[in-house]
């Protein structure tokens, strides 16, 4: 068993380290925080005895063309249960060739002993490092110590329960009936079975749950799996044994987010007095948990036996067909209405338009001058006028969330004159799931709602003229689909590269701050007739502007990027800007290579240009490290406020083109709408 061990250790895969008396590779960044190696103790701590915000620990290269589990056993120690800037353990993936890392993991629960966090990654030909981040909040006596890094072949749902964290499985603890370890030669019950299944030998180990202490009829016993951290579909297989006296029954469940249980198997047997393999297919496009679930009704029960869950991404049975993509739901009405269709009986209530850039009407929400969806039309506006636009039919027994961006136009009451039903296959049974309650006028409003639907149903949006004195323009655009809930969705983050600025400034800083600097700030400016109405991310929330009212004419700010990882090829910038006001100067966009003087040029706007956000992309290359500026000039005027959201850094070329890059002036034709 000695030489098995040693074996085992040996064997250890890259990236693996359980800190005993090195760092196995590990290598943290002397910018930050020092990260003290404890060799007795077998881990690796950071804590608040120096002054610095965080620390930072990433791998030796690693490389994995097959999916691999990470499990961390780590411990996050605090004085204080609340604080609003917590202490935080964050795990990142670096690829090669992105200039930013993904987060894919981060907790800040403070506890009395170590706990495990399992996260599946993908296969990927690209060489990657893991970088763990300690963040070390406001708490003064605040530390974090990780015991065992572990990289393995496969999937974290899998475990053969021969190591001590047991794959990071957790009994739901019941005053009478649990699940236990067996095996490895402790006679403690006589329900233990002679051999395991993994090894066949009584060395081996194998979870098990009995009834001797059964007090109540139908005692539950659970044990729960990881969260699965990456969509997932295939075929999950165990060993069981199950000896009964009276009915047990013993269930597999998988659960969501939000805590809805679905059945996926359920023992059909009375007795397996030998290990029986059972299989059941598994789908978990979002987080679930795969629960092993036993019911007992008496003392007399009898016992059920788990080893080996293994899982493989065929399916068991001859399943053919390819799982539903959700992306093919939505739709930017760019080219079409996609799948969206009107129903001939209402008439066409909707229409497809778009505006011109101009400083009276907002164009659509993808690009400013793009197009959008727009209801009540001078064509349509009748009292009791309804338009329904139907989309495409989805699954049932899925999680969705779905967003999309509104607009609202010259309605008195606002309430319930956009609405968002849905449909069952059948078109008889419908249900209310969002309507409409107030918004500002005029802006674009991000709307998300999360349905569940046992039956397949249709997405159906619904807009309403109650009377003519009070028939306004319903405008619709960006309406996207993602598995599962939208508190789930946000809680995966942003993706990387991506500024929103609702939390804070991201990757960016200022060269002074000051009167003429940027500022972040949600709703309209301070002066009228300049600057939005609010931001583009979501209609309420931040973006970062310029002041003309603290600024003289050519005085200058600067948005400045840290110093991002340079990599080889095409990379894509996207943001949004807006420039209204008669008075408005310039915005350009730098780009800054390390080691060189001389700022790029990339892109610059001169003038008033819209009252929409607009679309800026940029296309640029660097290898070296490099920074991006972001120079806004005061106009003549004190109505030249100037803003920047939602800029996104992307590697790769740009899938479509801006005509000019460099541009002044404004259109001639203002306030056009095209049907």
């Amino acid at each position: 068993l000695a030489a098995l061990r040693l074996a085992e250790a040996a064997l250890l895969s890259l990236g693996s380290c359980a800190f005993e008396d090195s760092a196995c590779g590990y290598q943290w960044d002397y910018a930050h925080l020092p990260w003290t190696l404890h060799g007795e103790g077998h881990y690796i701590s950071v804590d608040t005895s120096y002054e610095g915000e965080k620390a930072v620990l990433y791998s030796p290269d690693l490389y994995s063309e097959e999916w691999s589990c990470v499990r961390l056993i780590y411990q996050i120690a605090t004085t204080s249960e609340t604080s609003p800037d917590p202490t935080r353990l964050n795990l990142y993936l670096r690829q090669e060739g992105e200039s930013f890392d993904r987060l894919l993991w981060s907790a800040k629960e403070p506890s009395d002993s170590w706990l495990i966090a399992s996260l599946d990654l993908m296969n990927s030909t690209k060489k990657y490092k893991l970088v763990l981040e300690g963040e070390m909040g406001q708490d003064k006596s605040a530390s974090i110590a990780i015991f065992e890094i572990k990289i393995t072949p496969g999937y974290c749902i899998e475990c053969n329960f021969e190591e001590n964290h047991l794959c990071g499985f957790v009994n739901s603890w019941n005053p009478n009936v649990n699940w236990f370890v067996g095996g490895g030669n402790i006679r403690n019950s006589q329900s233990i079975l002679s051999k395991d299944h993994t090894l066949d030998s009584a060395l081996g180990h194998y979870m098990y749950v009995d009834s001797v202490y059964v007090k109540h009829f139908q005692e539950v016993a659970q044990l729960i799996s990881p969260k699965t951290t990456a969509p997932m579909s295939g075929c999950l297989s165990f060993y069981y044994q199950l000896k009964q006296e009276s009915s047990i029954v013993f269930t597999v469940y998988l659960r969501d987010a939000s805590g809805f249980y679905e059945e996926i198997w359920k023992t059909d047997t009375a007795l397996s007095s030998n290990w029986t393999l059972a299989e059941v297919d598994f789908v978990a496009p979002y987080p679930m948990e795969v629960i092993f679930e036993v019911a007992f009704n008496s003392a007399k029960g009898g016992y059920v036996a788990l080893d080996d869950i293994s899982f493989s991404p065929v399916y068991c049975s001859n399943q053919t067909g390819s799982p539903f993509n959700p992306a093919n739901a939505g739709c930017n009405f760019e080219e079409d209405l996609c799948d969206f269709y009107q129903d001939q009986k209402d008439g066409p209530g909707w229409s497809r338009v778009k505006v011109k850039r101009n400083v009276y009407r907002a164009g659509d929400h993808t690009t400013g001058f793009g197009y959008y969806l727009l209801a009540n039309t001078k064509f349509t506006s009748q009292p009791g006028y309804i338009g329904r636009l139907y989309g495409p039919t989805l699954p049932g027994n899925l999680q969705f969330c779905l967003r999309f961006y509104y607009a609202l136009y010259g309605f008195f009451k606002m309430s319930g004159t956009l609405a968002v039903y849905i449909f069952e296959e059948n078109h008889v049974v419908q249900e209310k799931i969002w309507s409409v309650l107030d918004s500002p006028k005029g802006v674009w409003t991000q709307a998300e709602v999360s349905f569940k639907k046992p039956m397949p149903c249709k997405v159906v949006f619904v807009s309403l003229c109650k009377s003519f004195w009070d028939c306004g323009l319903v405008a619709l655009d960006d309406i996207s689909l993602s598995l599962g809930s939208c508190q789930a969705a946000d809680l995966l983050l942003l993706s990387p590269g991506e500024c929103t600025f609702e939390k804070d400034e991201c990757v960016f800083t200022q060269k002074k701050r000051g009167r003429g600097s940027w500022h972040r700030r949600r709703g309209p400016t301070p002066t009228s007739y300049t600057g939005p109405k609010g931001d583009h991310t979501t209609g309420v929330g931040y973006y970062m502007y310029i002041e003309a009212s603290d600024m003289v004419y050519g005085q200058r700010a600067y948005l400045v990027s840290r110093s991002l990882r340079g990599i080889s090829g095409k990379q894509c910038l996207t943001f949004f800007y807006h420039m209204y006001g008669a008075g408005t100067g310039l915005l350009s966009v730098y780009l800054k290579k390390e080691g060189d003087d001389e700022e790029i040029p990339l892109w610059r706007r001169t003038g008033e240009q819209s009252i929409s956000w607009l679309r800026g992309l940029i296309e640029y290359e660097s290898d070296k490290n490099y920074q991006i500026i972001f120079e806004a000039i005061r106009g003549v005027s004190m109505r030249s406020d100037t803003a920047v959201d939602d800029i996104l850094f992307q590697a790769g070329p740009c899938l479509e083109m801006e005509e000019i890059q460099f541009s002044s002036g404004y259109p001639e034709s203002l306030n056009e709408i095209e049907y």
